[in-house]
């Protein structure tokens, strides 16, 4: 009788299980993963990654227990000696999973094994020194996305299989829309480097594709929204079945927007976006603004907050490559790259993340058609090869050759690149793919003349940390307050809202002029810091993507640390600050309203507020917020003011779940007051309380219902 697969891998595993007692094979190894798993459960709930590793952990002890119980070969007392450590492990388990009971499903043995888990499974019986045997297959080739150097980082988040079971999209299929074009004049050519020549040569008029006229009346925007005629357009062509665009308009058209609806237009849910750091934030609220009848998630970290049945699920660049195992297999039928420009490294590993996905979703979507939006303003920055990772994504062309779609497109041209006449239609021939670029002076009647758009960002990191704890203590130090006058004599003759009033007034008087302790000043300053280097991060998108920008902050620090950034990016920079001569500030406004090299200002709210001519630019980015609406305006009329062709777009960087952006609120509400004032409505007392005050009442009133 033939020696059976399984009878195979009891003695391969029996050959090195033997060694338990000089510390080697599976044993030893379980007992440290373990420990690593019961240290992690002790800190908090288990990550997704310690999830992962207890299941494994699980699985082996019981296919080893199962083992030395049936193996002749073992004796007596190595069998005993086994069984105890086993034992041991197992013990350790159920105190895991008596502490964090979410782990209590994964010991049973029906628990659904995950793709993760399969992997890591594999990798620690190699790390045994065990032989793999034929019972435990290869990952399926389609499956493969994972590399092996990040097989042991993967993670699975909550909520994820029960969602891919509830998914009807996960059998690849293998039904094409359409019969490829036969390839015969073109057969031996290399295409690639000639269609790159066809855009790199220029000329062809602008590289935007036919779109198709607006639908009247729009009814694609929730009610109480519009889109301009711009955005109606693409989504016009998305509506007639375009499935693929690089949508390179210039920033502030709305492409955000745009994606949002086109994934509803199309039905292209659940949808992956991977997005830059900066924006993610903003990503959800446009998710919710532009399509609020649909769900959205943001993934952080390892995912542990994840909403698995959510219809859009944002993730940024630097955190994808732990999320690559789930991803790969859970159904997404259209995927967003936002700022593109970052993957045009073939090489590099987040590249590498973002075409794998991509060719996983054409590859699982019914007609292989899923909905794919390239976002970016600059999709060269340096060579005209960043084309290259972007044709990939979307699907245009492989590593060495144009895709079907493309290659017939070039076939029926009727022209070879020994031709003249190749170049142009070539390059007309990728545009028509589903290139849409639009500048702002292009579509100058959709826009508003001036314009005020917020960028949340979240802090996440020791700096964010850091001032959430220092609102929680200004917030104690109000409650204590509060509650010393609320138990006196005044607490039984005075209303709460004066009492609150009291407190607060009292807070901002002790508080002016001082640059220490906690207070709403220092408060505002370490939020401008730990915004500095995000804010810096999108000013320098934004240079790269439309030429010169105003870069505004309250506090030199974060000016200083903006310039660095911009220098490590390689950007031309001019300082406009309030120590500087009259002679010395004009050569910097005349070197960033002429100099080509020079692609941003930094300058100070209070310092260049009035009396400064930036109208090089049309977009400006205010780092920090200032304490009145009329500041913020002084700063953007720098650039919105006569002789400006261009629509202005001031981009208000906000720290989201902070006090910031409770202060962004009262100064909007400030500046409609004034201007209903203006307008003809009754103007605001002179008294009128200051943002700041506003802003202590906002934290005690927030402290006080959470009592």
């Amino acid at each position: 009788m033939a020696t059976t697969t399984a009878t195979r891998a009891g003695r391969s595993r029996g050959q090195a299980r033997k060694r338990h007692t000089h510390n080697e094979g599976i044993i030893p190894l379980l007992a440290r993963a373990v420990r690593e798993v019961e240290a992690s459960a002790q800190r908090g709930k288990a990550s997704p990654a310690n999830r992962t590793k207890f299941h494994v952990i699980a699985l082996l002890m019981r296919e080893e227990r199962a083992r030395v119980k049936t193996d002749e070969s073992v004796g007596d007392a190595e069998r005993a000696e086994t069984l105890k450590r086993l034992d041991g492990v197992a013990s350790i388990l159920a105190k895991t999973a008596a502490r964090d009971t979410s782990l209590i499903t994964l010991l049973e043995p029906a628990a659904p094994v995950s793709e993760a888990a399969r992997m890591l499974k594999r990798k620690m019986i190699a790390q045994a020194g065990i032989e793999l045997a034929d019972a435990e297959p290869e990952p399926e080739p389609s499956k493969a996305i994972v590399p092996a150097e990040l097989a042991e980082r993967q993670v699975e988040p909550q909520g994820i299989d029960a969602r891919i079971l509830a998914n009807p999209f996960l059998a690849p299929d293998p039904t094409s829309t359409r019969k490829p074009t036969p390839v015969v004049r073109l057969a031996n050519w290399e295409l690639l480097g000639p269609l790159l020549k066809s855009f790199e040569q220029g000329g062809g008029g602008s590289a935007c594709m036919q779109l198709p006229e607006p639908p009247v009346p729009d009814r694609l925007a929730p009610p109480g929204l519009e889109l301009m005629a711009h955005q109606a357009r693409f989504l016009a062509s998305v509506r007639e079945g375009h499935r693929s665009f690089l949508l390179a308009d210039e920033p502030g058209l709305g492409k955000t927007a745009q994606s949002v609806i086109a994934a509803s237009v199309a039905d292209a849910y659940p949808l992956l976006v991977v997005v830059p750091n900066v924006v993610k934030m903003n990503w959800a609220r446009e998710v919710q603004r532009w399509t609020p009848q649909r769900r959205v998630t943001v993934i952080h970290g390892d995912g542990d907050d994840i909403d698995a049945f959510a219809d859009v699920f944002v993730v940024n660049y630097d955190i994808l490559d732990r999320h690559l195992s789930w991803i790969s297999r859970f159904g997404f039928r259209g995927m967003v790259v936002d700022e593109a420009h970052m993957i045009k490294n073939v090489q590099s590993q987040r590249s590498r993340n973002v075409l794998a996905i991509s060719e996983r979703i054409r590859e699982r979507v019914p007609g292989g058609r899923p909905l794919l939006l390239a976002l970016t303003g600059t999709p060269l920055i340096n060579d005209i090869d960043d084309f290259r990772a972007i044709w990939r994504f979307l699907g245009w062309a492989d590593a060495e050759k144009p895709g079907p779609e493309l290659m017939a497109k070039l076939e029926h041209s009727g022209y070879t690149p020994a031709d003249a006449p190749f170049y142009p239609a070539a390059r007309q021939s990728v545009v028509d793919m589903g290139i849409v670029r639009r500048r702002k002076i292009d579509v100058a009647a959709d826009l508003p003349a001036k314009r005020v758009v917020d960028l949340p960002v979240e802090l996440d990191d020791d700096l964010g940390r850091g001032i959430r704890e220092a609102e929680q203590q200004l917030a104690a130090k109000l409650v204590a307050r509060y509650t010393t006058i609320k138990a006196g004599k005044l607490g039984r003759e005075l209303s709460d809202e004066s009492i609150i009033r009291m407190v607060c007034a009292q807070e901002l008087e002790d508080s002016n002029g001082s640059t220490s302790g906690i207070n709403v000043f220092t408060m505002v300053r370490q939020i401008g810091q730990a915004k500095a280097g995000l804010a810096a991060d999108y000013a320098a998108q934004l240079a790269r993507s439309v030429g010169k920008v105003v870069f505004f902050a309250k506090h030199i620090d974060v000016m200083d640390r903006a310039e660095a950034a911009f220098a490590e990016r390689g950007l031309g920079t001019v300082s406009i600050r309030g120590d500087q001569t009259a002679t010395s500030r004009q050569e910097q406004i005349d070197a960033f309203n002429n100099d080509p090299e020079v692609a941003v200002a930094v300058c100070s709210l209070t310092a260049a507020g009035v009396g400064v001519n930036l109208q090089a630019a049309s977009d400006v980015v205010l780092a920090e917020l200032s304490w009145t609406d009329a500041e913020q305006t002084q700063a953007i009329d720098r650039v919105h003011r006569i002789g400006q062709e261009e629509p202005v777009t001031a981009w208000r960087i906000v720290a989201a779940q902070t006090i910031d952006a409770r202060i962004a609120e009262l100064i909007d509400a400030k500046a409609g007051l004034a201007a209903r004032a203006l307008d003809g409505a009754a103007a605001p007392a002179e008294d009128a309380d200051p943002v700041q005050l506003l802003a202590l009442i906002s934290v005690l009133k927030g402290a006080l219902a959470q009592r």
